[in-house]
């Protein structure tokens, strides 16, 4: 793609969720920005379910300016959904993942837009200055790079990425924050820029909370079981399978040392009540467990191969 053509060829997403008195501040400084930089993009805002006239105030504000387009969700789905809704409306190369509270500059566009042009696949915000969240954010990006060997330190903040980045990615609910680290597994190649964090003009924050916490380290652990096991699921299964069967091999040998070498020994056996039928019990649904888990893994593995070879066809139909 030749220098510059980024700033031609792409589009903004704007998931809103109840942010009706930012929306015409909105509208009018991405309107700004777009002629201050001579952009050509579109702007697809996402009212994701709103309740106080998000939708209609963006309509309202953004009358006459033909690169605007609304979508609306009947309800609240989630930042995720409406990334993926904006994106599948979009036929732009390049699209801008930009909060509707307007805690990023619009005129930040133009620098992700710029960055995509030396050639990467994604590009990262990584925020500067003081704000709201700042030990919790941190902490969350310091698991993150630990865990999935990300080379970005800000993994929630303001993006800019091809579109063809998200052609057969799974995206789950509140996935969002982990489409760069998805990407990256799969061979998306990732930058980072400095941006400026605002504060808040108006309205409230949507994800504060002890419980949206607890929501995205839970999230944050089945991302990295999804990357760690679905390429090799045989890792999971028959690792979990074949230690359980050796751990009924281990309980066979102590049983039958307790029954027959302990009193050869001299030494006077205590005899359970019920004798030592629960513990061959015991070993009969260890050695069945793990030899099961051990063909759910093969399975899985005949899975993971077929998925793999349906990827490697897709790729070349392109």
């Amino acid at each position: 793609m030749p220098v510059g053509g980024s700033r031609r060829d792409f589009a903004v997403i704007v998931p809103a969720f109840n942010e009706a008195p930012m929306i015409p501040e909105l509208v009018r400084e991405l309107r700004e920005a777009f002629e201050r930089h001579q952009l050509e993009g579109d702007v697809i805002l996402v009212d994701d379910g709103s309740t106080d006239g998000t939708g209609d105030a963006a309509e309202k504000a953004a009358a006459g300016w033909n690169r605007f387009l609304v979508l609306r969700h009947p309800q609240n789905r989630g930042k995720t959904e409406a990334m993926v809704t904006a994106a599948e409306a979009s036929t732009r190369g390049t699209l801008v993942l930009f909060d509707a509270d307007l805690q990023h500059s619009p005129d930040d566009i133009p620098r992700f837009l710029d960055k995509l042009d030396e050639g990467w696949d994604i590009v990262t915000g990584r925020k500067v200055g003081a704000y709201d969240k700042r030990a919790v954010s941190t902490l969350y990006n310091r698991l993150s790079r630990t865990i999935f060997d990300v080379p970005v330190s800000d993994l929630n903040s303001m993006k800019a990425f091809r579109a063809r980045v998200l052609d057969g990615l799974l995206l789950r609910h509140d996935w969002h924050r982990f489409f760069v680290v998805l990407a990256h597994a799969r061979g998306a190649s990732v930058a980072e820029i400095d941006v400026e964090l605002h504060p808040r003009r108006a309205g409230k924050s949507k994800f504060r909370g002890p419980f949206r916490i607890l929501v995205g380290l839970v999230d944050l652990v089945s991302v990295w079981f999804l990357l760690l096991f679905s390429r090799k699921p045989l890792l999971l299964f028959g690792g979990t399978g074949l230690a359980l069967a050796a751990l009924g091999v281990l309980v066979a040998g102590v049983t039958v040392y307790l029954r027959f070498v302990h009193p050869m020994l001299g030494f006077d056996p205590y005899i359970p009540p019920m004798g030592y039928r629960p513990l061959l019990y015991l070993v009969m649904l260890l050695e069945t467990l793990g030899f099961l888990l051990l063909g759910f893994g093969l399975v899985s593995e005949q899975v993971a191969e077929v998925r793999d070879e349906l990827e490697a066809i897709r790729k070349q139909g392109r």
